[in-house]
């Protein structure tokens, strides 16, 4: 098989736990505030993925209204003993300032494809927790601790305690094993048992320039750990030229062949440093060198690309340029901002071949938004929609998004207007702070059905509209869309963009609007950071 170009997983998909069951390959990645919770992909020859049915579906596993920007669901950990599928993860109620509230849940299943049970609380003592099945069947979670104290180090180490299955509870004594190196906020703990070694593999030195993946190992599972003594496995920030940066936060997956590769996070970069894709997930080929985990393409950088052991090529039907909304559900790689796609917010019944939208809250809201979105997965990018709307008053909007958080967005949105009926406007909020890069509306009056239109070519970002979805008309300038990423999120951000559509009906009235289809295209041409 040829050589595998990395990201393997583009856009937002940070945090990734890999798992082999078999022939088959899964990585799950943290979706934050964005539900369903928990984005499982899918391979047999780690060249191709499919996003499966993303396991936290259901209010009693996952309830996000409230959740701040960047919080909700981060770092999950999969892994597979006893014939069930396991899934831990952590939902972040509150992360900006001294404290940290969290709690850690896990859930199982029989398959992949779930069901997925209801989870079971494990603590609260901090977060990206994993689960270790041992050869002699116990079970052990290790997540780093935060520590609130003045005077001592926010990410106090990494904590061991044992998980009893059949009571389904964490028994025994806390122990801290692993208290990081030099680099400082360790973080994202895995364990390993290799050759009677067991091996800690951390995250560290934060989320952005300096992040790095770091290597301990013990005899015994309790400790002492003692670091590689070549410093980190992974990072980046020795050469800012790389094209993957901020390497670190990964996994390892032995093959059946008995080779291993890690999976980690980087960002490609934008030439203002902003990272639009967010965090993607890499691949690279791992070699046991004197009892430690080691690059095989030497030093501590990330490889452009990696070559994994010889597996047949078989692709996926890929999801089609443009959903038409035929289906009786959305596919998998639909979300919404922190609440279920529920009959509440949509329907696909109520007039078949259409995606109708009930109007509920403002694009700032934390709670019930009626908004759902595709993760951007290209530099180049342009999405389209078609819709039916008649707002009765100015507290009715629908249209077309590019959606960050709740601080960071753009919308090009159909509303009513003291001088039109039905008229088009764009609104852009950068870290809070919304404007109107349109003056005035431009009114549609003589036409029941709109087209939208947003362009996204790197650090710009070019909207338009048209009566017949073939005469165009550009709306306002062209804009900064470099704003919709973690770089210059307040404080900042672990996600990245969306882009996709939304009604809000701010009286109540809960009036919808009807999108016919929406289209999500991959452009050619120069590709600077990809």
């Amino acid at each position: 098989m040829a050589r595998i170009r990395n990201p393997v997983l583009q856009g937002f998909h940070p945090d990734p736990s890999i798992l082999r069951v078999g022939d088959d390959y899964y990585i799950a990645t943290s979706t934050f505030e964005w539900y369903p919770g928990v984005a499982i992909s899918h391979s047999r020859d780690l060249a191709h993925w499919r996003s499966l049915a993303p396991p936290l579906s259901r209010p009693s596993q996952l309830d996000l209204r409230g959740r701040p920007n960047s919080g909700g669901v981060w770092a999950p950990e999969l892994s597979h003993a006893d014939g069930l599928f396991h899934l831990i993860y952590t939902d972040v109620r509150g992360w900006a300032g001294d404290f940290k509230d969290v709690r850690n849940f896990l859930v199982t299943a029989p398959a992949i494809e779930g069901p997925w049970s209801d989870p079971v609380h494990l603590n609260n003592s901090g977060f990206d927790p994993s689960l270790f099945h041992d050869i002699d069947g116990r079970k052990w979670l290790v997540n780093m601790v935060w520590d609130h104290r003045p005077g001592h180090d926010s990410f106090g180490g990494i904590l061991l305690q044992e998980y009893d299955p059949v009571a389904q509870r964490l028994v025994g004594s806390v122990r801290n094993i692993f208290r990081g190196s030099a680099l400082g906020l360790v973080e994202g703990p895995h364990l390993y048992r290799v050759d009677g070694w067991y091996y800690l593999l951390v995250a560290e030195g934060g989320t952005f320039a300096t992040h790095a993946a770091t290597v301990a190992r013990s005899r015994h599972i309790e400790g002492p750990y003692e670091t590689d003594p070549l410093g980190p496995l992974l990072g980046s920030a020795h050469d800012p030229a790389l094209r993957l940066q901020s390497a670190g936060h990964g996994s390892l997956v032995q093959h059946r062949d008995g080779s291993w590769s890690l999976a980690h996070l980087c960002r490609r970069p934008l030439a203002n440093g902003r990272s639009i894709l967010g965090r993607e997930t890499a691949l690279q080929d791992i070699v046991w060198r004197d009892g430690w985990p080691r690059l095989a393409s030497g030093g501590h950088a990330p490889a452009g690309g990696f070559n994994g052991p010889e597996l047949p090529a078989q692709p996926w039907p890929q999801p089609p340029v443009r959903d038409d909304f035929d289906a009786p559900t959305l596919g998998p790689h639909w979300q919404a901002p922190r609440v279920p796609v529920d009959a509440r917010m949509a329907s696909l019944d109520a007039r078949p071949g259409f995606l109708r939208l009930y109007g509920r809250e403002s694009l700032v809201s934390r709670f019930e938004q009626s908004l759902v979105a595709r993760r951007q997965q290209a530099f180049r990018i342009e999405a389209t929609t078609c819709l039916e709307f008649s707002p009765e008053d100015f507290q009715q909007s629908a249209g077309l998004v590019a959606f960050y958080s709740t601080d960071s967005f753009y919308y090009l949105f159909l509303t009513h207007a003291a001088h039109s009926t039905r008229c088009l406007g764009l609104m852009r909020c950068e870290r809070g702070q919304i404007s109107y890069p349109v003056e005035k509306e431009y009114p549609f009056e003589d036409c029941a059905r709109v087209y939208l239109k947003l362009v996204i070519d790197h650090d710009r970002i070019r909207f338009a509209c048209s009566r017949d979805g073939e005469r165009w008309q550009a709306v306002a300038w062209e804009q900064d869309a470099s704003i919709l990423s973690d770089e210059h999120a307040l404080p900042c951000g672990f996600t990245g963009n969306f882009v996709g559509i939304a009604c809000q009906d701010l009286s109540g009235r809960r009036l919808h609007a009807d999108f016919d289809w929406f289209d999500y295209r991959e452009l050619p041409g120069p590709a600077a950071a990809g």
